[in-house]
């Protein structure tokens, strides 16, 4: 993964997301995993504030739920497992928050038990983002805001469409594109992926 294609994640988002100064971002996760990427120049590279979060906070919902409101974090990076404990933690303790988006990543997230969020919060502020992707398409790979009306429909996870610079296709074993509804593979194309397995007998 080149430092162009991180750039490259950053650019085609920014619009979309609205990113600017006044944004504070949590670095929630370790920088051994891919999350904080998008976490670390997420900020920096359009002036925002990056607030650290110590790991032992990380590890506690309810020391993590304070830290997001005392250091007004306005964009947070959750998997939906550790987002579902900070939203218990919410439920209960119900601290001023400045959150304008939460972006899920990292585990499939499922819309149904978002419904308490939602009954608090509504879905315009913050805005929830279902993302997909894997490291070697430079973290994210596709979007989807999540609305209160899904959260109270069967959906398992709807991972949305593909960001700017990347092709998502659904084909079959002989690399076929399959008819709507039918099941597939997931091929990623484009600007964002690692060329580091090209042509590599040992993959």
């Amino acid at each position: 993964v080149t430092h162009g294609n991180v750039l490259r994640l950053m650019q085609v988002t920014r619009e979309g997301f609205d990113f600017g100064p006044d944004d504070a971002w949590a670095l929630f996760h370790s920088y051994a995993f891919d999350f904080s990427v998008w976490e670390i120049w997420g900020a920096l590279l359009y002036g925002g504030r990056l607030v650290i979060v110590p790991g032992e906070t990380s590890r506690n919902p309810e020391a993590f739920h304070e830290l997001v409101s005392r250091e007004g974090v306005t964009v947070l990076n959750q998997t939906p497992s550790a987002f579902g404990q900070f939203a218990a933690v919410d439920e209960v303790r119900r601290l001023p928050l400045h959150l304008r988006l939460v972006i899920f990543g990292g585990e499939a997230l499922r819309f149904g038990e978002l419904r308490g969020w939602f009954e608090r919060h509504g879905d315009a502020r913050p805005a929830l983002v279902n993302m997909y992707g894997i490291t070697e398409t430079t973290v994210h790979v596709t979007w989807h805001d999540v609305t209160r009306a899904e959260a109270l429909q069967p959906h398992g996870s709807l991972i949305g469409e593909a960001l700017p610079h990347l092709q998502a296709h659904i084909l079959d074993e002989r690399q076929q594109p399959v008819a709507d509804g039918e099941p597939g593979a997931l091929h990623v194309a484009g600007a964002g992926l690692a060329g580091v397995y090209l042509e590599r007998p040992s993959q």
